[in-house]
């Protein structure tokens, strides 16, 4: 995708980045005259209905999501998730910079707290959370990024013996299959 490449009514500016699950790419929203990202899947796994169900998962477990702490979804185009443009660096390359003093690190470590206790309240866990899936704004404001690998967990209780409860999965999950990255 080039830039001015348009997706419905957003027009491509610039590419942002790429990784597992598709390319994002910073656009205008031409209705509301905003900057959003936009997170395409690849044309690869246009006919892969793992992939189309991950990442419609995503987009409803975002939908499912409203904190100061988490980038938004603004809606979903073919093959598109329209999403939150967060400006500023990744904390993967805040430290690369070096070492972070406390008073810069404290308030960040409390947003991303506040973040997942918010999500696992909501019944979601991230599954993919590093370094580089946090953003921090020019504010100082962490945002959490990145919910393609993100599980809904169930509100049924579990039956019997949770030691030894067999692992539930669906084909876009394996047990034994690691999720997101490794290390």
């Amino acid at each position: 995708m080039s830039p001015q490449s348009s997706i419905a009514h957003y027009r491509i500016t610039a590419k942002i980045g790429e990784g597992g699950m598709g390319a994002v790419y910073r656009a205008t929203d031409t209705k509301l005259n905003r900057d959003v990202a936009i997170k395409v899947l690849p044309d690869s796994f246009a006919n892969d209905p793992d992939r189309l169900a991950r990442f419609t998962r995503e987009a409803q477990v975002l939908a499912s999501l409203n904190h100061p702490n988490i980038a938004a979804i603004y809606g979903v185009e073919e093959r598109a998730l329209i999403l939150e443009l967060v400006e500023g660096p990744t904390l993967a390359e805040r430290i690369a910079q070096g070492a972070m003093p406390a008073a810069e690190a404290l308030p960040l470590i409390h947003q991303l707290i506040d973040a997942l206790e918010y999500a696992h309240e909501k019944g979601v866990v991230h599954r993919d959370l590093k370094p580089a899936n946090l953003k921090i704004t020019p504010e100082g404001r962490l945002k959490v990024l990145d919910f393609g690998l993100a599980k809904a967990l169930s509100n049924e209780p579990a039956a019997g013996d949770p030691a030894s409860s067999p692992t539930l999965t669906m084909r876009a999950t394996l047990a034994g299959v690691i999720m997101g990255t490794a290390g």
